[in-house]
C-alpha cells in the first residue's frame, strides 16, 4: 500500500507553556502530522500518541495500519499524531533556541514531564476547536501520555487503546533509564551547545537499551550465526552496531536525556489520591493490549490497567518480538481493537 497523503504543519502557540514542576517554555512550538479532513460535526477525530523515539509521521512507523477501511481510515477519519513535547523533530526541545543568549537549550531545556507533554496535545486540540475524539490511542510512552489525556478529557474520549503501557514507571524501567542516563554523561561532549553533542553516549545508550525492546528468541532466530567456527565478527554484534548507527542519523541525545527524564515521572496517580482512583476516573471504551514477550513494560502492567479502568477489556498478544511487537504485529493489534471499539 503506498504512503498516505498528509499535512505536516507547526503551531506557535500564543503564550508561554506553563509546566508542571513550575518550569516555562517561552516560545511553545508543536509540530504535528494530520491525515484525512476534519468533518463538518468535528466528530470523527483519531489522536495517536507516539513512543518514546518516534515522530508524528504515524503513517511511517504504522503504516500496517493505515488504509481503506482499516484502523486509520483517512478517508472516514481526520488523524493526528503531533511530536511529543521535547522530541527532536520539530517543536520544542533541547534543539530549540534558547532566546536570552541565543544557543540551542541542551541539557539547560525545562524540565517537563508526560502530563506536561498530555497538556501540550490538548493545546493542539484546542487549536482546532475539537471538543470529542473518537478514538485516542498510544503505545508504550504514548500508551502514558493517552492515559492522561484520557483523564483530563474524561467522556470526551468515546474509545481509548492502550498498548504496552503502565500505569506508573516502573523501578525496573527507570533503572534501565539510569543506565543509559549514565552512558549519556560518560560522554563528555554532551553538554555541548551543538546539534552533535552526546552522539557517541547516544550511540551506546541505543545498543544498550535495544536487547530490552526485543526478546532472546528473537535475536536467536534472526542474528544466530551460520557458521560454527566464528569466534568475532558475530551478526548479534553487527545488528547492533547497525541500529546505533541508524539511531544517531535521526535523533538527538540531548532530547533523548530530556525524555528519559519525562518518561520516569510518568505517575496517572501523582497528585490523585492513588493510581486506582485516578484509572477509575477514565471513562472511555478501553482495549488494553500487552504482549506476552514484552521485557521492557511485563504485561502484568496492561492487566493492572484493565482492572481498573471501568470500561476496559484486556487482549494479550504472542509475539516473539518483545516490546516492539507493537510496531510490527499489525494483524493481531487490528483484531484486538475491533474486538472492542467500531470505528
Amino acid at each position: 500500500m503506498s504512503r498516505v497523503n498528509y499535512t505536516y504543519s507547526y503551531l506557535n502557540l500564543e503564550t508561554p507553556f506553563q509546566l508542571e514542576q513550575g518550569g516555562v517554555i517561552e516560545q511553545p512550538v508543536i509540530a504535528y502530522n494530520t491525515y484525512g479532513k476534519l468533518n463538518t460535526n468535528k466528530d470523527n477525530v483519531i489522536f495517536i500518541c507516539h513512543a518514546l523515539t518516534a515522530n508524528s509521521d504515524a503513517d511511517d512507523w504504522w503504516h500496517g495500519l493505515f488504509g481503506e477501511n482499516d484502523i486509520f481510515d483517512w478517508d472516514k477519519h481526520f488523524i493526528i499524531c503531533a511530536n511529543n513535547l521535547g522530541s527532536p523533530y520539530g517543536g520544542s526541545s533541547a534543539k530549540q533556541i534558547n532566546t536570552a543568549n541565543g544557543k540551542i537549550y541542551g541539557l539547560d531545556f525545562p524540565f517537563f514531564t508526560i502530563r506536561d507533554t498530555a497538556n501540550f496535545h490538548i493545546g493542539l486540540l484546542k487549536h482546532f476547536n475539537i471538543d470529542k475524539i473518537k478514538m485516542l490511542i498510544g503505545g508504550s510512552c504514548g500508551g502514558n501520555i493517552a492515559q492522561e489525556i484520557a483523564y483530563t478529557l474524561g467522556d470526551r474520549i468515546e474509545n481509548l487503546v492502550l498498548l504496552c503501557c503502565s500505569s506508573r514507571e516502573t523501578p525496573w524501567a527507570i533503572a534501565i533509564h539510569q543506565a543509559q542516563r549514565l552512558i549519556l554523561k560518560a560522554d563528555k561532549t554532551i553538554d555541548n551547545k551543538t546539534a552533535t553533542a552526546g552522539i557517541s553516549g547516544l550511540k551506546a545508550c541505543r545498543a544498550a537499551a535495544l536487547p530490552y525492546y526485543r526478546t532472546q528468541k528473537s535475536f536467536n532466530l534472526r542474528q544466530n550465526e551460520i557458521s560454527l567456527n566464528i569466534v568475532d565478527n558475530f551478526r548479534a554484534s553487527s545488528y547492533i552496531n547497525y541500529q546505533g548507527d541508524k539511531f544517531i542519523k535521526r535523533f538527538n541525545a540531548q532530547c533523548y536525556y530530556t525524555l528519559l527524564n519525562a518518561l520516569d515521572t510518568h505517575n496517572i496517580g501523582r497528585n490523585r489520591n492513588s493510581i486506582e482512583e485516578a484509572l477509575s476516573k477514565i471513562s472511555a471504551n478501553t482495549a488494553v493490549i500487552g504482549f506476552q514477550s514484552d521485557l521492557l513494560i511485563p504485561t502484568n502492567e496492561q492487566q493492572f490497567l484493565a482492572k481498573h479502568i471501568p470500561n476496559a477489556t484486556y487482549y494479550e498478544i504472542k509475539s516473539i518480538y518483545g516490546h516492539d511487537a507493537f510496531l510490527i504485529e499489525h494483524d493481531y493489534i487490528r483484531k484486538a481493537i475491533r474486538s472492542k471499539i467500531k470505528i
